[in-house]
């Protein structure tokens, strides 16, 4: 066989392997633009395909894939084609006396050899094992990572909103010390009113601004903060994508009890899940270390093609096929495997301990949220009819000051009342809707959405 033929043999062995080889990743295409208008389901969509967080946690899921195909490659059967070339210089050639061969100073081989592992003390099987439960556990995180990323957009999607509702607050706020004033204005103008009270109204329209002002500013950030809550880059062709949303903080009362609260973390918390897959990781580990203890047994055969040793001619070649056993069994190395095993108890252990700590994380974090939950509920209802009240006491007061029978101060005064009704419910409204989202959250039970392969 020539060494022309002999390597046209081997060529789609070697060629397989190529295209075996994965493929480099694709650059993902540039986030989609929103709607002109945004309602909370879309932001939270728009996040689960956006979010930076959520894309870091997808690619440690891949890599964990990787990691798997890495662990599993050791048990299934490993295929290499190697080849040589040598040129030796002559100087460094025996001569075996008169008749004897004369020697060559070129060589070269090709051999496709494949090597199945037989036995390894269960090595292989644990590992698998280990890899897979570490993956679960990459799983779990990332519906942590979509869990806590949904609820920060879904707070700051509440934070423009209310926001948004408190310029008008203070929108109505000023137009009323407005009013005020060209009322006070008016009754000086006509003598029937002091120029004390045309000061004082004055002053109030000029303190009514800066809350304004500051308001829209709020509110600016509160965009800017939703933005990245969302992952939404800007285009710089393009420029600034403006975020139109749609929806109010209503007020819908929910049900929830601490002990269903708590029952249900325990079972639903990723959390919990992820450190529970890492402890019995850690536990497969414990036996790929003990794995060491026993010897291990390898099958190989292959196929080689290579020149003659005691010929000048390159296509002068030998070929044929080898099969043979290979054991390794370290006998004593040092009690190097019983550290390794000590360390894999050890780190079991701290999984344990982690796992017990988070369990009582959780369930501070679930008491916690439902204190929130029963404060916000209480505000609610303290201050559901305060906006009703304010507003008939400025009416009240409006007419008083006409009929002389009260002061440019109770106006005033009836005013700030009013704004501060008006606010205090804002936030009270916020407060309940945000609760009610942080107890969903430590329960387990956070907005569900399919992810976009």
């Amino acid at each position: 066989m020539t060494m022309k033929s002999s390597v046209r043999r081997l060529l789609p062995f070697a060629l397989a392997a190529i295209l075996a080889a994965p493929l480099a990743a694709q650059t993902p295409p540039p986030p989609a633009s929103l709607p002109p208008e945004i309602d909370l389901p879309t932001a939270l969509r728009f996040a689960l395909d956006h979010n930076f967080s959520i894309l870091q946690a997808r690619e440690r899921i891949r890599q964990q894939e990787g990691v798997l195909v890495q662990t599993r490659a050791a048990a299934l059967p490993n295929v290499a084609l190697n080849s040589q070339y040598q040129q030796t210089d002559k100087s460094l050639q025996e001569s075996f006396g008169p008749g004897a061969p004369s020697p060559n100073d070129q060589s070269w081989s090709i051999t496709l050899e494949a090597t199945q592992a037989l036995f390894a003390g269960g090595k292989f099987t644990s590992a698998i094992h280990s890899a897979k439960a570490v993956r679960e556990a990459a799983l779990y995180e990332m519906q942590g990572v979509i869990n806590d990323a949904l609820l920060d957009v879904r707070t700051k999607f509440y934070d423009v909103l209310l926001n948004r509702e408190k310029i008008k607050v203070q929108e109505q706020n000023l137009q009323l010390l407005e009013q005020q004033y060209k009322d006070a204005k008016s009754r000086y103008d006509a003598g029937a009113g002091a120029q004390f009270d045309l000061l004082r109204s004055e002053v109030a329209v000029a303190n009514g601004r800066p809350p304004l002002i500051q308001a829209r500013n709020t509110y600016r950030i509160s965009i800017e903060q939703l933005r990245q809550a969302l992952g939404l880059v800007t285009n710089p062709a393009a420029g600034d994508q403006p975020l139109n949303l749609t929806g109010t903080l209503d007020y819908t009362p929910s049900d929830f009890d601490l002990d269903s609260a708590l029952s249900a973390a325990r079972t639903n918390r990723p959390e919990l899940l992820r450190y529970a897959r890492l402890q019995s990781s850690q536990e497969q580990n414990i036996k790929v270390a003990r794995a060491d203890y026993w010897p291990t047994l390898d099958v190989f055969g292959g196929y080689e093609v290579r020149k003659k040793s005691f010929s000048n001619d390159l296509d002068s070649t030998l070929d044929g096929w080898l099969v043979g056993l290979q054991s390794s069994w370290a006998i004593f190395d040092g009690r190097a495997t019983a550290g390794r095993v000590a360390q894999a108890h050890s780190l079991a252990e701290q999984s344990h301990l982690t796992l017990l700590n988070e369990q009582l994380s959780v369930e501070v974090e679930v008491r916690q949220a439902y204190s929130t939950f029963e404060e916000a509920s209480e505000l609610v209802a303290a201050s559901a009819k305060t906006i009703e009240q304010a507003e008939e006491a400025v009416r009240q007061a409006h007419v008083r000051y006409t009929s002389g029978t009260a002061t440019q101060l109770d106006v005033l005064s009836s005013q700030v009342d009013l704004t501060t009704a008006r606010t205090n419910q804002l936030e009270a409204n916020y407060n309940y809707d945000v609760a009610v989202a942080g107890l969903r959250r430590a329960m387990g039970q956070a907005d569900k959405f399919e992810l976009r392969e």
